[in-house]
């Protein structure tokens, strides 16, 4: 799928992409460029990132030298 870049250099993320995608108007995105090619990726929303750590093991990652 191909968008034209307009003279203000924005572009429109078509609507197809848009609802596989989930963006919605006002959500940030990150573009991410590698080479000559770039990636925009969705920034999930902080709320939807409430407890997904829960239930994860929170002692025995670090050495008990790294502690103060």
């Amino acid at each position: 799928m191909s968008v034209t870049v307009s003279s203000k250099y924005q572009v429109v993320i078509p609507e197809e992409i848009r609802k596989a995608t989930g963006i919605k108007p006002g959500q940030k995105v990150e573009i991410i460029t590698y080479g000559d090619h770039m990636a925009i990726v969705p920034v999930p929303d902080p709320k939807s990132m409430r407890g997904f750590l829960k239930g994860a093991k929170l002692t025995g990652y670090r050495d008990k030298k790294d502690r103060f």
